[in-house]
């Protein structure tokens, strides 16, 4: 190729320099290569994009009831101070018309919350091992994420209402003069951003029965007293309702429940 005057190059390098082809004076001095000649770049971003967003959290996960609790009914009818009233230790919980329980939907769904927060870099723990016991009681339920000094804790639960009933519905705490009284407004915007994702990522309704807009706020709930950290109760549903107790039933949905969880959770942490 025919070299240009030198005239030519000139403006050619004050061209390239004003639409950004070559845009500091290293380059224009004989230095081009070093703009690629920087290793430490790669291995910085490396870094940067190998951290998860929940990182350093710690997340209790209290899947409601237990499939043993049947068995033991002196067990887990035996009252416990939830400091505004005496109550039992647990329940069975409720079911679906064809016998799908709140506790095996719980457990279900926990375990799979559990598996995507952890996959996001927290420290997941649950308030029982397996659905087949007793108990825990609710008190002790409560002490679980307070040993574990949880930046979160979340209650699955499902609701056992009148079959025309529908949609889901977060249960907060209330001040009571207790050790909840801390975390009350933390526990409600813990609430808001479940909220919001579970809606969205499930498309259920609001409750049409209990609350206002999906809100529900007592102070009658040892799980909810008892607790010193930010938490809150997931009725995710109405499992009497023959239209949720069928999506209820699918694993697929209760996959999304979990996923719709678990980026509420995430919402908070972060925000």
């Amino acid at each position: 190729m025919r070299a240009l005057p030198a005239t030519v190059l000139a403006l050619l390098g004050l061209t390239a320099t004003a639409c950004g082809g070559v845009a500091n004076s290293d380059a224009a001095g004989g230095q081009g290569l070093a703009v690629s000649a920087q290793p430490q770049q790669p291995a910085q971003a490396t870094t940067i994009e190998a951290r998860k967003p929940l990182d350093g959290k710690v997340i209790v996960i209290d899947p409601g009831h237990n499939g043993g609790n049947f068995r033991d009914p002196r067990a887990v009818n035996r009252k416990v101070n939830v400091l505004t009233k005496w109550k039992a230790c647990d329940t069975t919980g409720t079911e679906t018309a064809d016998r799908y329980t709140e506790a095996a939907f719980t457990w279900d769904v926990s375990n799979r919350l559990v598996k995507i927060l952890k996959q996001r870099g927290a420290s997941v723990k649950l308030t029982r091992a397996d659905n087949d016991s007793v108990g825990p009681c609710i008190t002790q339920r409560a002490a679980i994420g307070n040993k574990a000094k949880a930046d979160a804790a979340l209650s699955v639960h499902a609701d056992g209402s009148s079959p025309g009933n529908k949609g889901f519905h977060v249960i907060m705490p209330e001040k009571i003069n207790g050790p909840v009284d801390p975390v009350v407004g933390d526990s409600k915007k813990l609430g808001l951003a479940v909220r919001q994702a579970f809606k969205t990522g499930t498309g259920l309704p609001y409750s049409t029965y209990i609350g206002k807009d999906a809100l529900d706020f007592r102070n009658d709930l040892g799980g909810l007293n008892l607790s010193t950290v930010p938490k809150i109760f997931v009725e995710c549903g109405n499992m009497k309702n023959a239209g949720e107790a069928a999506k209820f039933r699918d694993p697929e949905f209760r996959q999304r429940i979990a996923l719709a969880l678990a980026n509420g959770l995430q919402q908070y942490l972060k925000a």
